[in-house]
């Protein structure tokens, strides 16, 4: 691994980027929900229904929603009667979820404090995992997919939704213009905080193409991958099966 990892176009420590995303999701904690209504126009309540549709929750599976924050996927998988543990490495996201859930009424969910590289669960404990536009914010992909690897039972699957850059012709442009200049600028205006957002946006950029993710994934040890994207592959749907 190298000594160096890329955070808005700079070269930092591993350790300092851990410390550098975990302060802009704690800068964006309080408007996230409102940021991602405006950054994609009510879009991504769609596409985090279409994701839970093709993960199919049971009730009474165990499943472990990484990066689940504010809670937007483990209430759409717990209304299934599914058991949901949320993981986060942020508390100030946890927090916010957790207050969403009592005003909503929500209950039978577990919170945990929990970084996806060094999962504190035995090994076998999941019937799925899930984590859903959070994993191009681990430091270290790799380790993070051998830890829900390691983490499911045998038989379970993982889903993962994702953004990337778009191939479609014209759109292409369009995307890199909207999230390298505009969504910094929506961020200062409704959440007082343009750096975080141009993060978010470098880190799109910088995240594996489909291809290569999915083979990340297979090399964690899945088998069965697929990859559906959405709006020409600028929102990805990627799963596996432990076998």
């Amino acid at each position: 691994m190298s000594d160096t990892v890329s955070f808005c176009y700079e070269d930092v420590s591993p350790d300092e980027k851990t410390a550098r995303v975990g302060g802009v999701f704690s800068n964006v904690a309080a408007k996230y929900d409102v940021m991602n209504d405006a950054m994609s126009g009510g879009m991504h309540r769609l596409w985090k229904d279409r994701f839970v549709r093709r993960m199919k929750p049971q009730p009474g599976e165990a499943i472990l929603d990484m990066a689940g924050g504010t809670g937007d996927i483990a209430f759409r998988m717990a209304a299934a009667g599914a058991e949901v543990v949320v993981a986060d490495i942020n508390q100030d996201m946890l927090d916010v979820g957790i207050e969403r859930a009592m005003e909503r009424g929500i209950d039978g969910l577990s919170w945990s404090c929990q970084n996806a590289e060094e999962l504190t669960y035995p090994a076998a404990q999941f019937d799925a995992y899930t984590i859903v536009f959070g994993i191009r914010n681990v430091t270290y992909i790799d380790k993070a997919l051998r830890e829900a690897h390691r983490v499911l039972k045998y038989g379970g699957r993982f889903y993962c939704m994702e953004f990337s850059t778009t191939d479609w012709p014209g759109f292409k442009e369009i995307y890199d213009l909207y999230s390298h200049r505009l969504m910094p600028k929506i961020g200062k205006a409704i959440a007082n905080d343009e750096d975080s957002y141009r993060y978010l946006a470098e880190s799109i950029r910088r995240f594996p193409q489909p291809p290569v993710f999915e083979g990340m994934i297979r090399d964690a040890g899945f088998t069965s991958t697929r990859v559906e994207p959405i709006l020409g592959g600028a929102v990805n749907i990627h799963s596996g099966w432990k076998i």
